[in-house]
């Protein structure tokens, strides 16, 4: 009997998820993020001493990438937001997919990952930075202690997001070599909730997730939310505190001219034998 491959959870509303990006393209997004993972990309790729005939801009909000990969490629094209997460590229075309602040919102980021691993070319190249870790603890924190303080429970507000371990292994599991994940945190200063609130907004990511609450939030509860948040995450100044950790992910499509693990025995010298060289 032949077993059914199990289904990848569908934990974010992809559909509402862009039109949130639509409407903060629309209202004036804010980028300060996007902006630094394009920094970070452009350093990233100037260290690769290589060139790329062909890559794609995957998911990636607005043109912020554009810059960054222009430079680096013979062509390239932007990928268009898609809730199915379908890629309808061809196998073995591409020498670079980049990706910013997309991946935390895909809710089959393995199957996203394999379909990459698929387009790429050998020794083709996936850098991508999506949001993980720890980031918007802070904002987690205080609506679960304000949502069971005044309404007895709590409800779906942050989405879940993934770690570098985790992150790491979906990169070899997807047939990605020589995977690097890293992190980097970002710590935002906002006068009160509801303004880092309104800059979530304006980057199109406010809460997508299905098992979200459908009505409105009680009155007291947004006001107490902020207040925990104020007493729990303020500076001396009373600006309260925002957490960001960007997590990079690369991993090269297996090619023979990349570097090898030495094969079992190969040795030359024991480990054993080194030590003692340097006690001596």
């Amino acid at each position: 009997m032949v077993s059914t491959p199990p289904t990848a959870p569908v934990l974010f509303d992809r559909a509402l998820l862009g039109v949130r990006l639509a409407r903060a393209e629309r209202d004036g997004a804010v980028t300060f993020l996007l902006d630094r993972a394009a920094e970070d990309l452009a350093d990233r790729l100037l260290a690769v001493s290589r060139s790329f005939a062909a890559a794609a801009d995957l998911w990636t909000p607005g043109a912020g990438l554009t810059e960054a990969v222009r430079g680096r490629s013979g062509s390239h094209q932007r990928i268009a937001f898609d809730p199915s997460e379908a890629l309808s590229l061809p196998a073995g075309t591409l020498d670079l997919v980049v990706s910013a602040l997309a991946f935390q919102f895909v809710n089959d980021l393995p199957g996203v990952l394999a379909q990459i691993r698929r387009a790429l070319k050998p020794d083709g190249l996936l850098l991508a930075a999506m949001l993980g870790g720890d980031t918007l603890t802070e904002l987690r924190q205080s609506f679960a202690a304000a949502e069971a303080e005044c309404e007895g429970g709590v409800s779906p507000r942050v989405a879940p997001f993934a770690d570098l371990r985790d992150i790491g292994a979906l990169l070899q599991r997807a047939g990605f070599a020589l995977p690097v994940t890293d992190v980097d945190r970002v710590v935002v200063r906002y006068d009160s909730a509801f303004a880092l609130m309104a800059d979530l907004r304006r980057m199109g990511a406010t809460n997508v997730l299905r098992e979200r609450r459908h009505g409105p939030t009680r009155r007291a509860t947004m006001l107490r939310m902020a207040e925990l948040y104020r007493e729990r995450f303020a500076d001396p100044d009373g600006r309260i505190r925002a957490t960001f950790d960007i997590v990079w992910l690369s991993g090269w499509v297996p090619h023979e001219s990349q570097q090898q693990p030495l094969k079992p025995g190969s040795a030359k010298a024991s480990l054993e034998a080194a030590v003692k060289g340097m006690q001596k």
